[in-house]
């Protein structure tokens, strides 16, 4: 008879672990994915913003294209306060304008800022300076992307 309690009371039992998890169960589940997400996450916000950065930097060969094309056909640069809304805009003293040098308007970088532009340049002596001012949306700071340095 005490054969027969003890198989009972182990069935008993191991109908009882197979309910569910305990609290420790639980607990340890929840470490190991905080952990993996610790590991992988920062992997790819870096993965995120590298892409913004070559988002940024493919933006601004871009309007350097749409701006030489400019140059050729008015025979000067956009002048900084004309900017690169020349390029989608005509300005009153632009001769030969034949734009609008991009089709979907001047776009922001992709921190949603503008794109500056100055002509004459003070990077590019003999050209125009166009930048983003990067992640931080200050100038400087060594996050910026620019056309005059190398990548």
């Amino acid at each position: 008879m005490s054969n027969q309690r003890s198989l009972v009371m182990h069935n008993k039992f191991k109908r009882h672990l197979g309910r569910g998890f305990t609290l420790i169960e639980l607990l340890l589940v929840l470490v190991i994915l905080t952990a993996l997400a610790a590991i992988v996450v920062p992997k790819f916000t870096k993965r995120s913003e590298q892409a913004r950065i070559t988002a940024a930097l493919t933006d601004i060969a871009n309007l350097e294209v749409a701006i030489d094309a400019f140059e050729i056909d008015t025979g000067r640069y956009p002048t900084t306060e004309e900017g690169i809304k020349a390029l989608v805009e005509q300005p009153t003293n632009a001769k030969d304008w034949k734009g609008p040098y991009i089709k979907r308007g001047v776009p922001n970088d992709p921190w949603e800022n503008p794109y500056w532009y100055r002509y004459p340049g003070q990077n590019n002596t003999a050209g125009y300076d166009l930048h983003s001012f990067g992640p931080d949306s200050r100038e400087g700071g060594g996050d910026d992307v620019d056309n005059w340095s190398q990548r």
